[in-house]
């Protein structure tokens, strides 16, 4: 099969298209002929080995992909659709993927969109539902609202009845986000004062920051007092913001880490749960990724410097398989 490796940990130019074995399917595991990938942030980290945890070079990137079981087993039929979460894998023609971290697809989503789901989807409702604990009519602040998890969290959030204000950079970024569910959109630059003047000075109950970054203490500022949840799901913006504690105690605000990948090491059987919980969106159409650009698998350099250059609006893919 064809496949892409990562041969040092030096960014996207050290990806390197080579003819690879297949995968071998340890008991437990699917084994799925790859259609589409996404390409997502972690998958530019482990490229230069700054994730969490480094995978033994060489490997093969791609947390996230769709596509066809070939063979029976593990609770799958030869010929399911399905997305899947194999965290290392998913740039290749073949991959094979522990069942807890595969998941069917309604008949009314097909494949292309399927691979820009999993990933994204299952942390912002992680986010929203289990660590931000969001209730309908609250009001959510979204940070990169027009990236991927930004844009799920949009989508997510009015989906389970909240008042969504999306922040953005520029005039394109905003129509995106107001298509994905966004009710209000406001601007990076003062996005504080805007913040205050839409919610009557009150302030939002949920923020989703997948930025970090220079805007942190602008979005604790922005969180209503009593009972405002800051939730931290990355560092695009490149920079770890520290957190003053005592601000927290003087608004009895909260700041929550969002690790769905280290969560569902603990219980492998969360990703799967979550899943079922968004099925209901997915078989009506409400969860719909935005993909603005498609590469070939031997352009997958160019697509994660594409995505580093923060030229993506929504969801880019490589498309794999016919």
């Amino acid at each position: 099969m064809q496949g892409v490796i990562v041969t040092a940990f030096e960014g996207p130019d050290a990806l390197v298209v080579r003819e690879l074995p297949e995968p071998e399917v340890q008991e437990g595991q699917v084994l799925i002929d790859v259609e589409w990938a996404g390409v997502v942030f972690p998958d530019l980290l482990q490229t230069r080995g700054e994730y969490q945890t480094r995978p033994e070079l060489p490997f093969v990137p791609g947390w996230e992909m769709s596509g066809t079981v070939r063979t029976d087993g593990a609770g799958f039929r030869a010929g399911d659709r399905v997305a899947a979460l194999p965290v290392t894998g998913g740039f290749a023609q073949t991959a094979a993927v522990d069942a807890s971290m595969v998941f069917p697809l309604p008949d009314n989503v097909d494949t292309r969109r399927g691979a820009a789901l999993p990933l994204n989807y299952l942390t912002a409702h992680f986010a929203l539902v289990y660590r931000g604990a969001l209730r309908p009519g609250e009001v959510v602040l979204v940070h990169g609202a027009a990236g991927g998890v930004g844009s799920a969290a949009c989508q997510l959030a009015a989906a389970y009845g909240a008042r969504v204000i999306a922040v953005v950079s520029t005039d394109e970024k905003a129509e995106l986000a107001r298509s994905v569910g966004a009710h209000e959109v406001v601007r990076v630059g003062g996005f504080l004062d805007e913040v205050r003047t839409l919610t009557d000075g009150r302030g939002v109950d949920v923020v989703v920051d997948p930025v970090g970054g220079d805007r942190f203490p602008d979005s604790l500022r922005a969180l209503r007092h009593g009972a405002g949840r800051l939730l931290v799901l990355g560092f695009a913006g490149r920079g770890i913001p520290m957190v003053k504690v005592n601000r927290l105690l003087m608004t009895n605000t909260s700041v929550l880490g969002v690790g769905m990948d280290e969560y569902w090491r603990q219980d492998p059987e969360a990703a799967r749960v979550y899943w079922h919980e968004l099925w209901p969106l997915l078989k009506s159409g409400r969860l719909d990724p935005p993909i603005s650009s498609v590469f070939a698998l031997e352009q997958a350099s160019a697509a994660l410097k594409h995505l580093d250059q923060r030229k993506v609006l929504g969801r880019t893919l490589l498309q794999i398989g016919e």
